[in-house]
């Protein structure tokens, strides 16, 4: 079924109602049309239920994101539903942090902007660290196409961008949103990269996953970078976005996660164009990709960020802006568009951090690890050609950012065989490196 709701419904029967030709006694007539509206209701309803999806209590998602509301995250055949990944004590940042009823605020500051509909939020200083403010930071809620931050992150750190992948038309299957990869066109990583960032494409993420090794050993090594830099709450279950059996993860983490991310040149050299252009189909001329981060089209001193949707995510949204030399950032997830779009929302999320006088803290973003290793090779696919079965094709679960658990199984074996290795490169990089690189 698909996953981004269109908000259509199509109810049929007939206005020409007749008396049967046997008479039913009144009572047994009344308690058929009782029925028979009930049967016309009841798929308006679920239709209703799925467009607008009321926000969880407070402090009711310590462990894991609210219950989904369709099969995308229905395990496959034979496979178990991934346990909730533990629950950091204290609280990673701070005890401040872990708060989960009410904003958590730097004392005498003002009250957060009225009227943002997401149940969790924060906004942090990507220089210092500081987290200014937050709402429930440490709630599990799906990320969406949010996470391919994550993505980006791991293909910075695992691939040459110079290096080039020709699309398939699996990568150009992909349900939700798409960039355009052409079948049979031949892209640097780089291309590949900016069209996931920049329009969000699910074949972009598809394409870069299978350059790596295969969707499973990319979401092994997601899983493996979020890990590296404290992002307790994450957990990918595909590198789109779209969900799948045990997906989670927190505000805090996003922002820890797009942090992160800014270190890197090519990541903010990405997230900050606003146009470019990609091949197109072989011997047809390049199309034109335009950004769709509305902090950075719209905002003073955007600087970018990311969107994100699915029916089980709802809204969710990164920006990021730099004031004079004072960058923050932005997360909101599990947000509505209605009555104001969720980027709308973010801004004023951040003109209340940028109100917000310098030092004020609440909290702390993980200070980020020291300067990551070059790239590696990319994996080689397993024998069989089986390195893209993951348990549920990404592809049949449903919009934006949905489909496919988390198996980690299967890359366990990748992820021993070069643990040892990683591990020598960053004692030796560590002994270079004694004091904290801060970010750019």
């Amino acid at each position: 079924m698909p996953q981004r709701a269109d908000g259509s419904a199509t109810a049929t029967g007939s206005s020409d109602v007749r008396e049967p030709r046997h008479p039913i006694p009144a009572p047994a007539r009344t308690a058929l049309a009782l029925i028979a509206a009930t049967a016309v209701l009841l798929p308006v309803s679920g239709v209703a239920q799925a467009q607008t999806v009321a926000p969880p209590p407070p402090c009711s998602n310590r462990s894991a994101p609210p219950p989904p509301v369709d099969t995308s995250e229905v395990p496959a055949p034979g496979r178990p539903s991934p346990e909730p990944l533990p629950v950091p004590d204290p609280p990673v940042g701070g005890e401040r942090l872990g708060a989960c009823d009410a904003p958590v605020l730097p004392q005498g500051a003002p009250p957060p902007p009225p009227n943002l509909t997401s149940p969790a939020w924060l906004v942090a200083d990507l220089d210092s660290g500081e987290v200014l403010a937050a709402l429930d930071p440490h709630a599990r809620h799906r990320p969406a196409s949010t996470i391919k931050t994550l993505t980006a992150l791991t293909v910075l750190r695992d691939l040459d961008l110079d290096d080039r992948l020709v699309a398939t038309q699996e990568d150009a299957n992909r349900e939700g949103s798409k960039v355009g990869l052409a079948p049979g066109a031949s892209y640097s990583v780089r291309q590949v990269l900016a069209g996931m960032m920049m329009q969000s494409g699910n074949d972009a993420a598809h394409a870069l996953a299978m350059k790596r090794g295969g969707v499973n050993v990319m979401v092994a090594r997601m899983n493996e970078v979020a890990r590296d830099i404290g992002a307790a709450d994450t957990r990918a279950a595909t590198p789109s976005g779209l969900d799948g059996p045990g997906m989670s993860t927190s505000a805090y983490d996003m922002a820890l996660i797009f942090r992160a991310a800014m270190r890197e040149p090519e990541f903010r050299k990405v997230i900050g164009t606003r146009q470019t252009e990609l091949p197109g189909p072989p011997g047809q001329p390049p199309f034109l990709v335009s950004n769709d981060n509305r902090v950075l089209l719209n905002y003073p001193g955007g600087i970018g960020g990311k969107t994100g949707f699915t029916n089980d995510a709802q809204h969710t949204f990164v920006g990021a802006a730099d004031r004079d030399g004072r960058r923050l950032v932005a997360v909101m997830l599990r947000g509505a568009n209605q009555p104001e779009k969720l980027s709308q929302q973010t801004m004023r999320l951040l003109d209340y951090g940028y109100a917000l006088a310098p030092g004020s803290s609440v909290g702390t973003l993980n200070p980020p690890e020291p300067e990551p290793p070059a790239p590696v090779a990319a994996a080689e696919p397993p024998a069989g050609g089986v390195q893209d079965q993951a348990p549920q094709d990404e592809g049949s679960a449903l919009f934006d950012s949905l489909g496919a658990p988390l198996t980690l199984l299967f890359g366990s074996g990748l992820a021993i065989a070069g643990a040892f290795g990683f591990w020598r490169h960053r004692t030796k990089l560590a002994a270079a490196q004694r004091r904290e690189t801060p970010p750019d």
